[in-house]
């Protein structure tokens, strides 16, 4: 029993120690526990007293200084394990398939939305990098760092170079598109200059391999086990056609190998043969992208908190009205941020109202429900709402103030970048009246206008209202010829509609700037022909003619005789006189014949029989007292008949004949 109770008694004593052991050691993870939150708070407050000592010493700094410092702090904190997407560019000739590689990559079909199945303005989508792996699930793909990709489709129409090269200009690599039918092309060309010229990366996709001779598809394989799975016809034409556009890219100065066989990426220029349509060699085509960019651009695509921007396109939307669509390739933009940004009549600030982004995989062009966000960090291709972007020009850069006393220095930068980007627009006192949606297809419209030597003399974005006749209609008192308005992928309003009617004023409509140029060509032709017809009787060609002595029908009133065209053109209605014979004045010529056949002109070394007659209130002139065969016959012209030809007959006469006009016009005395 004793025995018992003594145990009991030490069991009871082992278990008080124990309890309070744990005890102890409760209290001292509690003390750690409160030490550490005390270390973490003073952390906090060490990091938040550090970032309010930085604002207390930027608001010291003048703002040109604080901003100089935000960029280089921006610099200094760098991590160089978080990357931004890469911005990939795709460019190319039209019809080489740029879109439909994308839409191929994306699932969507954006070439059928476009107006007439070319790409009309620059498009920006997001890949991330989950979409990029399923993808290339079948290849031996490294662990990538990238967040994903930012892909821009530009047109590829020679009128777009303006926003081909504004997609150049953003972009830290490229896929340059070739039709492996047709080779090297006019903008593929373009864009090999522009890319070399911004020493920009780039691959090349050999695109449209599925017009191959019986081509096989296996989009699930890689392209060069795809390749040596094919017949041998279609494995020899493969290596024709591959062959022969390297030699033309050979012939650029550029070195280039299929990307299989490529010792070196940044000696060739990688080649990958795809296919938009059925998907060969797309995931290969990704996968170089991918590595490319790690391995080349790495120092390039860490992220950095500092701003850099372009506005893409000014595009009015309904139910947000006009939106921007910005591409942020550094930093971030967030709701309640005071952008500036270079408009119409110079730059100017406004507060983000809405940062707007379309669902990943998805076009910025193509109008879907927008993902709305408090804040977006690069690279991104995102859709801001604001103020006045009606205002806002497209391919300048987007800065953000911090500071009241920043918007005034940034808005004098922005004005004058855009002071060197207005340089390019040059309007006409006299001229057409250019409205279009966006700033991109404006520019790319009035480089094709001036082009084609057509003068502007006011341009505008939007849709056409009744502001927009009056405007034009100032050209009816100048030149009816440029009383028109041509709107490019503009709505009309109703009223504007009624108020050009009315006035007089045409309209010209089209999606496709080759449609409106056609429109606008006809018309300038149809015009000229109505006013050639009404000033048909004051011109006069200019002609010499020798009269064939053997062919003399009739000798007075009407005359009828053979004639030689020595030079010039003789036509109906053309006055005649001799100038040996103190330019005694013959009549007027009614008409021309050839073999009993009646013509209206006859040209130099044609033999013509010719009618005139006398001229009313003048006697009848005889040939033999009058004139003879000796004769040289000459076309009366004046200033009046010379200025008509000049205005509206221009066209149908040649170097000859102006030599002639000049001879004549010494010969008359004419000033």
């Amino acid at each position: 029993r004793g025995v018992h109770r003594k145990d009991e008694d030490t069991g009871i004593c082992n278990a008080k120690v124990e309890s309070m052991k744990e005890e102890e050691e409760d209290e001292e993870e509690e003390e750690e526990e409160e030490e550490d939150d005390e270390e973490s708070e003073e952390d906090e407050d060490d990091e938040s007293s550090d970032e309010s000592e930085a604002e207390t010493d930027e608001e010291d700094m003048k703002p040109r200084e604080r901003m100089a410092a935000r960029i280089s702090r921006a610099e200094r904190d760098k991590d160089p394990n978080e990357l931004r997407a890469p911005i990939l560019c795709v460019l190319g000739h039209v019809d080489t398939g740029k879109t439909t590689i994308l839409d191929k990559l994306r699932r969507t079909n954006v070439q059928e939305g476009e107006a007439g199945g070319i790409t009309q303005q620059i498009g920006a989508t997001n890949v991330p990098i989950d979409n990029i792996l399923s993808e290339c699930a079948h290849l031996d793909m490294p662990e990538l760092k990238l967040p994903g990709m930012l892909i821009i489709d530009t047109p590829g129409h020679e009128s777009f170079s303006n926003l081909r090269s504004r997609g150049s200009s953003l972009c830290d690599m490229a896929i340059l598109v070739i039709d492996i039918m047709h080779g090297l092309e006019q903008q593929t060309i373009e864009s090999l200059n522009l890319l070399k010229k911004r020493k920009t990366p780039f691959i090349i996709a050999l695109n449209k391999i599925d017009r191959l001779y019986e081509w096989k598809i296996m989009n699930k394989t890689p392209v060069e086990e795809a390749l040596k799975k094919q017949k041998k016809i279609t494995r020899d034409e493969f290596e024709d056609r591959s062959k022969q556009a390297i030699l033309q890219i050979a012939e650029q100065g550029l070195n280039a190998k299929l990307f299989y066989e490529n010792p070196d990426f940044k000696t060739y220029i990688s080649v990958v043969p795809v296919s938009g349509i059925s998907g060969d060699g797309m995931a290969d085509m990704l996968a170089l992208a991918c590595k490319l960019s790690e391995k080349m651009l790495y120092q390039q695509l860490i992220y950095k908190n500092c701003l850099e921007a372009m506005v893409m396109e000014v595009k009015a939307i309904h139910g947000l009205g006009t939106t921007v669509d910005i591409i942020l390739k550094n930093g971030q933009i967030k709701e309640g941020d005071t952008v500036i940004l270079s408009g119409i009549e110079g730059a100017f600030s406004t507060t983000v109202r809405a940062v707007l982004t379309p669902h990943p995989m998805k076009e910025m062009r193509v109008k879907n429900n927008y993902i709305q966000h408090k804040v977006v960090k690069a690279t991104q291709g995102i859709k801001i709402c604001a103020r006045d972007m009606e205002k806002c020009l497209a391919g300048m850069p987007v800065y953000v103030s911090r500071y009241p006393d920043e918007s005034e220095i940034l808005i004098a930068d922005a004005n004058k970048a855009l002071k060197e980007e207005l340089k390019s627009i040059k309007l006409s006192s006299e001229g057409v009246y250019v409205q279009a949606s966006t700033l991109g297809s404006l520019e790319a419209l009035l480089s094709f206008l001036k082009d084609s030597k057509i003068k502007y003399s006011g341009v505008s974005i939007g849709p056409v209202h009744k502001k927009d006749i009056m405007k034009a209609s100032v050209m009816l008192q100048h030149d009816k010829e440029f009383a028109c308005l041509l709107a490019f992928d503009v709505k009309v309003e109703r009223e504007a509609q009624e108020m050009a009617d009315s006035l007089g004023v045409r309209i010209f409509t089209a999606d496709i700037i080759y449609h409106l140029f056609d429109q606008f060509i006809g018309y300038k032709a149809e015009l000229l022909n109505r006013r050639k017809a009404e000033n048909k009787n004051n011109a006069v060609f200019p002609c010499r003619l020798r009269i064939l002595p053997t062919c003399i029908f009739n000798s007075r009133d009407p005359i009828v005789m053979g004639v030689t065209v020595i030079n010039g053109v003789l036509k109906t209605g053309t006055p005649i006189c001799v100038p040996a014979k103190e330019f005694v004045f013959l009549g007027i010529v009614t008409s021309l014949e050839i073999n009993n056949k009646q013509i209206d002109t006859a040209t130099t070394g044609q033999d013509v029989c010719i009618k005139i007659e006398n001229a009313g209130g003048e006697a009848p002139k005889l040939y033999g007292r009058h004139f003879d065969e000796n004769d040289v016959l000459v076309s009366r012209i004046t200033r009046d008949s010379i200025d008509t030809l000049k205005t509206y007959f221009r066209d149908d006469m040649s170097k000859t004949d102006w030599k002639l006009i000049v001879e004549l016009k010494k010969l008359f005395e004419i000033m």
